[in-house]
This record gives structure tokens, C-alpha cells and sequence, in this order.
């Protein structure tokens, strides 16, 4: 799954880019990027304004979220009162700070304090636009388009103080597949060729033990047809041409996601302040799924999950074992809740606009009714709205920053 996804020729490092291939949040409405500046904007806030404040956005595509971001913190900063006689500004407003090879230290940040005037009244802090650093987190090249304002590493940089936000990027963690026998679990083999899966080995002792903490062993499937309208089980592993898989390893396939926990602590630890928010479709241990999730993505439409680099590969999310692994890092309690509550308390509506509108402001009502439509669904819990939103404090309180 490594190699197929990260690999020299893999489906995340080669190719124009996800986009070409199924829709994330970031892509399908800029609400969702609107959302994300609220956020941004109240946690900026509740840090005390601090210079530089850090955006990193984990698994960053091809900057899309950091190029909306750049834009609407432009937009919001207030005009400049330069005077006539000033010298006009010839470099770029974003930032204000030196920009280096190395632009994240690595001791720890904190907020620039705010000096106190011989009046005793505080000065207003530099518009966010000029304060805010973004960075994006991907394994493929640089964009050649890609504004100079927005950083480009591998690596997850250290010490940030701001948000981390990481958008359906722990699904495409790399992750072991097991198999359940009557007395135990093996990992399961696969051809990167073909798909074709064969029996391997027992599992190692890590792998057994957030086994049977996160993923219990579930009841014998019913020998019953399933009711109507129930979910299908998906062809995973299969080639497109090769035979029918055999239906009792689908129901006896467990994912292994030690690999996201281990991923997401990681990320979590990089931060000084702030808060991390992992945007991702899952699970909880309540209600794990039968035969797992795993499958692939191509062009538009999903396909077996054949490892040979040609489509992306995805798993569901263990929500609330990532969850737990943060929490230990950052030494606080987490934020569970769905996309839908999430973006309902930034302010993203899918209500429609007031039929009234259309006839004292016609164009208004259209956009308005774009908008709505977005909105909608982002929002639908059927869809993108059932999506997980994962907020690890660190060192401040989410709780306001996610009031309505």
C-alpha cells in the first residue's frame, strides 16, 4: 500500500493530483475553506495574535485549502493607510517576518506578546494576513503555479503555533490487513499485480493488541440474506478481470490502523499551540464494519483496490483509536463530532435563502442559492456531512472556538 500510494510512481506522487479522481471537502465547495478561516480567525483570538501564526495543511493535494486560505486572509485584511509621501511597498504584505531555508525552528514558539502604550491601551495586533505561514505537507513536487507564499515540505515542521489541519489524509495512512481463522488472526498477502490475496503470517504482538482493544471480535455474521437497503459488501482486493473473491474473507477482513494512531501522534506532537483538526471518514469500535472498508478510487469512479500505483487506496478511519493516541501526546481530552456539526458551528448553513429575496434582489438570490446548495452538501450526513472532524487542543480551549 506504501509503494502503490507513495512510491516513485505512486498514485499521490505522480499524476496531476488527487482531484482528477474523487472530491474532498476542499474541492467541492469553497464554504468548506470559509469554514476552515473561522476557525482560523477565533483561534488566532484565543492565541493572543501571535507572529507568525502557522497553517499547515497535512496531505495538501496541490495547495487548493492554503491557496483559498491566502486569498480570503487577503481579503480580510483592512486597507492600507499609506500616506502620500510614503515609498510605495514593492515586496509582498505576507508576512512581515524572515522568511529562511529552515523557516520553522525548532524550539518551542510562543505568542509575541502585546507591549502596552505610555496610555495604557493596547495597540491593535498586525492584520492576520500579515502574520499568517503556510505550509503545506506533501510527498509530490512543488506545484509550478504554486504562489511563493505558501510552503512546500514533506515533513510535518515542528513547534507550530496555530492549526494543523490534515483533510482526509489518515485514510490514505498505510495500514495492515488481517484475516480471522477460528483460533486467531493472520495478515492477509496480496500481489500487487493482480490483487490476488493469499494467507500470511500471525500477527505481531503490537498488531494483536490494538486488535483486541479497538476491534473486538464481532458475532458470526447472520446465515441470512441481509435486509433490504442494508450496505452491500464491496469487492475488496480483486482484480477488475480476476474471479469472484471468496465471500468468507470479506466478512472475515479486519484493518490494522495502529499505523494512523502512530501517524496522528506524530502530527500532534509538532504542535507548541494550537489545535489539530483531522478531517476524515471512520469508525468508532461501537460500530465497526463487517469485512472492513478498503477500496480504491480512480478517476472519478470506485474500483478494486488492486496496490499496483494506478488508483488511490483508501480505508475508513478508527476514529476514536487515533483519538486516544493524540489525546496521550498532547496531555488533554479531544473533540469528536461530525462534519456537519462542525460546519454548522462555523456558520455554514444549507438552508435555503428566503423566496422573497428573489424578487427585491434577483442575482443576490441565485448566489445565495449557490451558496445554500454547497453548503448543502457538505453538510448532508449521507455524504460528506457524515465525515469525522478529530480537534486536538493543545494549550488552548476548543470549546469557544467551535461556539455557534
Amino acid at each position: 500500500m506504501d509503494a502503490a500510494l507513495y512510491g516513485p510512481h505512486g498514485f499521490f506522487v505522480s499524476g496531476a493530483g488527487p482531484a482528477d479522481h474523487f472530491r474532498t471537502s476542499v474541492h467541492a465547495s469553497p464554504a468548506f475553506a470559509a469554514a476552515v478561516f473561522r476557525l482560523v480567525s477565533r483561534l488566532d483570538a484565543a492565541l493572543g495574535f501571535p507572529t507568525p501564526f502557522d497553517v499547515v495543511d497535512v496531505g495538501a493535494g496541490r495547495g487548493e485549502l492554503l491557496r483559498t486560505m491566502a486569498t480570503l486572509a487577503r481579503d480580510a485584511a483592512p486597507p492600507a493607510t499609506t500616506p502620500a509621501t510614503a515609498t510605495p511597498r514593492t515586496t509582498s504584505p505576507h508576512p512581515t517576518f524572515p522568511r529562511t531555508a529552515t523557516p520553522h525552528p525548532t524550539s518551542p514558539r510562543t505568542a509575541t506578546p502585546h507591549t502596552t502604550s505610555p496610555t495604557g491601551t493596547r495597540p491593535e495586533p498586525s492584520p492576520l494576513a500579515h502574520r499568517l505561514r503556510l505550509t503545506a505537507v506533501e510527498l509530490a513536487p512543488r506545484p509550478p503555479d504554486l504562489p511563493s507564499d505558501i510552503d512546500w515540505t514533506a515533513e510535518i515542521p515542528p513547534a507550530l503555533t496555530g492549526l494543523l489541519i490534515a483533510t482526509e489524509w489518515l485514510d490514505n495512512i498505510p495500514l495492515d490487513i488481517a484475516g480471522r481463522t477460528e483460533t486467531s488472526h493472520h495478515y492477509r498477502l496480496v500481489d500487487p499485480r493482480t490483487g490476488t490475496e493469499s494467507p500470511g503470517p500471525p500477527l505481531t504482538t503490537p498488531d494483536t493488541t490494538w486488535l483486541t482493544h479497538w476491534h473486538p471480535t464481532p458475532p458470526p455474521p447472520p446465515t441470512h440474506p441481509p435486509p433490504p437497503g442494508s450496505s452491500p459488501v464491496i469487492k475488496r482486493f480483486a482484480s477488475e478481470t480476476g474471479p469472484e473473491p471468496d465471500a468468507n474473507l470479506l466478512i472475515d477482513r479486519v484493518e490494522i490502523g495502529r499505523s494512523r494512531d502512530e501517524a496522528w501522534g506524530r502530527a500532534v506532537g509538532r504542535m507548541g499551540r494550537g489545535v489539530a483538526v483531522a478531517v476524515d471518514y471512520g469508525h468508532v469500535r461501537e460500530g465497526r464494519p463487517v469485512g472492513g472498508t478498503l477500496t480504491g478510487y480512480r478517476g472519478g469512479r470506485q474500483v478494486p483496490p488492486v496496490p499496483d500505483g494506478s488508483c488511490d487506496i483508501t480505508a475508513h478511519v478508527a476514529m476514536d483509536s487515533v483519538a486516544a493516541a493524540g489525546a496521550q501526546v498532547a496531555g488533554s481530552a479531544y473533540t469528536l463530532v461530525s462534519q456537519r456539526e462542525a460546519l454548522r458551528a462555523l456558520g455554514v448553513d444549507g438552508g435555503r435563502p428566503p423566496l422573497s429575496l428573489a424578487g427585491t434582489d434577483p442575482a443576490g438570490y441565485v448566489r445565495a442559492l449557490a451558496t445554500a446548495s454547497a453548503a448543502a452538501e457538505l453538510t448532508d450526513p449521507a455524504g460528506l456531512g457524515g465525515h469525522y472532524w478529530l480537534l486536538q487542543p493543545v494549550g488552548v480551549a476548543v470549546d469557544a472556538l467551535m461556539a455557534r
